[in-house]
C-alpha cells in the first residue's frame, strides 16, 4: 500500500502550518508563487469537513490567493481542488499571467506559446518567500 504523500513530512518549503492545514511553496520554474493548501488529516473530500472545519480550510485558501495577489500582482489566480491523483483535500492557489505558457489554460493543460522559466537565485526566492509568509500570516489574523 502506497503512503499519500500529503500525509508524509513535506519537502517543499512550509510558508504557514497550524494543527490543521499547511501552506507550501510547491517552486516550479514556470510557476514561481504557486502554492498549495494541504489538509493535515486524510480526509478525501471537502464535505467529509465538519461546517467549521471547511470554513477554516477556505479561509486559509483565501488568505493564501490575497497574499498571492499583493505579492505577485497577477492577472488572475487559479484555485482548484482535484484530488484526482491525490484523494486527500488539498487546494491548489496558482498565480497566472496573460504571457505565461499556458494562459489562458490551465496550467495543467497545452502550453500556448514559449514559457520563460522563472530562474530565482537563492536570494530572490527567499524574499519571494518571505513576502508571501507576511502576508499570509497577516492575512489570517485579520
Amino acid at each position: 500500500m502506497s503512503v499519500c504523500d500529503l500525509c508524509s513530512a513535506s519537502p517543499h518549503d512550509i510558508l504557514w502550518q497550524d494543527d490543521f492545514c499547511r501552506v507550501v511553496l510547491l517552486n516550479d520554474a514556470n510557476y514561481p508563487a504557486y502554492c498549495r493548501v494541504e489538509l493535515l488529516d486524510h480526509i478525501k473530500e471537502m464535505t467529509d469537513l465538519a461546517p467549521q472545519q471547511r470554513a477554516r480550510m477556505m479561509k486559509t485558501v483565501f488568505a493564501v490567493e490575497l497574499a498571492l495577489r499583493e505579492v505577485t500582482q497577477a492577472d488572475k489566480i487559479n484555485l482548484a481542488s482535484l484530488g484526482n491523483k491525490t484523494p486527500h483535500v488539498h487546494w491548489h492557489v496558482i498565480p497566472r499571467f496573460e504571457n505565461d505558457k499556458h494562459f489562458p489554460n490551465s496550467h495543467w493543460g497545452e502550453a500556448v506559446r514559449e514559457g520563460q522559466p522563472f530562474m530565482l537565485n537563492d536570494a530572490a526566492k527567499q524574499e519571494l518567500t518571505g513576502k508571501i509568509k507576511a502576508h499570509i500570516e497577516c492575512a489570517l489574523k485579520g
